[in-house]
């Protein structure tokens, strides 16, 4: 039986789209797969409990870590408290200390659940920070929060930094403080302005192969302290230079939610891990296609991921920072949650005409787990927007 609903078209009518994806089958037990392969997961708000959603957004706890067993059990870890979790962008830091807590207690609960927790500054208003000793101490409470609960670190970019700081010595004293310190390698993370426009000229330049210059210097200066990178600047080219520029023994890990399906292949032996956004969304299509990477079946890792990448570039076209809309209705399509608000009521940051494209490339790459159902719900959608009504 063909499954139609009405969708809006951006000249103002409306089509009859037939849905043609077929969901994909879950694994008897969490696939192995040979690169390393982080998802940044999201939060799940509760609207009846959300008293103040701008400044005090209600979480969903039972659901937020549902969730997380969900991609647990697709073989992925969990990059905990990141952008995709709205640090920063209706998640503070005390919200973020709870899911950190939490999530690490949850995973002590599975064997083989692995995560890494983000530490930044974001307690800390940009506003406020007076020199760079500011910034170091606002890394050290977090960084210790992460550890002292058995976690180990993902150093976010820092806002506070990228506006206190006037030259690359002033990153690599903040990097050099905190990295001496950590008790595990650490993952850095290099996020583009596209993600945050706060965060233009970090590493001190605007010019990329400047600010590379500095980047590989600080991994070299600490490369015993260092697991990795992750690059979000959504330019392969800028990724597989970083990449082939790394010390022996630290990894590359790919941001890049637009090229992500080719950087994880790689070319000529050298490849990117992952740690991505997207795999919230797109978590039994990826955990298939790894898997199937993992054996060596190439074309099925092809022909799983491949149609994903458009359906990435939509949730992560400009402005990019929004992206976190995308990634919660496909999680309220396919019933990990029972309503589609986040924190901070970002899911209005993104329009019907944004929402009705991402359902149609989410049913051409398979990424619709009960077709009906997703159709059903998208169709009461449309309707508080006066499209079918």
């Amino acid at each position: 039986m063909t499954i139609t609903l009405k969708l809006p078209l951006a000249d103002g009518k409306t089509e009859s789209y037939a849905l043609t994806g077929t969901p994909v089958a879950r694994p008897s037990s969490p696939p192995r797969f040979n690169r390393i392969a982080y998802a940044a997961a999201h939060v799940v708000s509760d609207p009846l409990r959300d008293l103040d959603p701008w400044n005090r957004p209600a979480i969903d706890w039972d659901a937020t870590m549902a969730f997380r067993h969900h991609l647990w059990s697709l073989g992925f870890r969990i990059a905990e408290a990141m952008d995709t979790a709205q640090r920063g962008l209706g998640l503070d830091w005390a919200g973020a200390q709870e899911l950190i807590g939490r999530s690490l207690a949850e995973a002590r609960t599975i064997d083989g659940a692995d995560l890494a927790c983000g530490a930044g500054t974001d307690h800390l208003a940009p506003t406020d920070a007076r020199s760079i000793e500011d910034v170091i101490a606002a890394y050290e409470t977090q960084v210790e929060f992460v550890e002292k609960n058995g976690g180990r670190a993902i150093m976010m970019a820092s806002r506070a930094l990228a506006r206190i700081a006037r030259s690359p010595d002033d990153y690599r004293k903040v990097y050099g403080r905190i990295l001496g310190q950590a008790k595990d390698k650490v993952v850095l993370h290099w996020l583009g302005d596209m993600f945050d426009p706060q965060l233009a000229g970090y590493w001190g330049a605007r010019d990329f192969n400047a600010a590379l210059e500095t980047v590989l210097s600080i991994i070299e200066e600490n490369r015993d302290k260092v697991e990795g990178i992750k690059i979000s600047l959504l330019d392969n080219a800028k990724e597989v230079a970083l990449r082939d520029q790394l010390p022996e023994g630290v990894l590359c890990f790919t941001g890049d939610d637009f090229n992500y399906a080719e950087l994880i292949e790689g070319d000529g032996g050298k490849y990117s891990h992952a740690l991505l956004g997207i795999f919230d969304a797109v978590a039994p299509q990826a955990s298939k296609a790894l898997a199937a990477l993992a054996a060596g079946d190439v074309a099925t890792f092809r022909g799983v991921i491949e149609p994903t990448v458009p359906l990435s570039r939509k949730i992560f076209e400009a402005p990019t920072q929004y992206y976190k809309a995308g990634v919660v209705f496909l999680a309220w399509l396919n019933g990990h949650q029972n309503h589609f608000t986040m924190p901070a009521g970002m899911q209005a940051a993104r329009g019907v005409l944004h929402y009705a494209d991402v359902f149609r490339l989410a049913d051409k790459a398979n990424v619709l787990d009960k077709p009906d159902f997703a159709a059903r719900r998208m169709a009461g959608f449309l309707t508080t927007f006066g499209v079918g009504a």
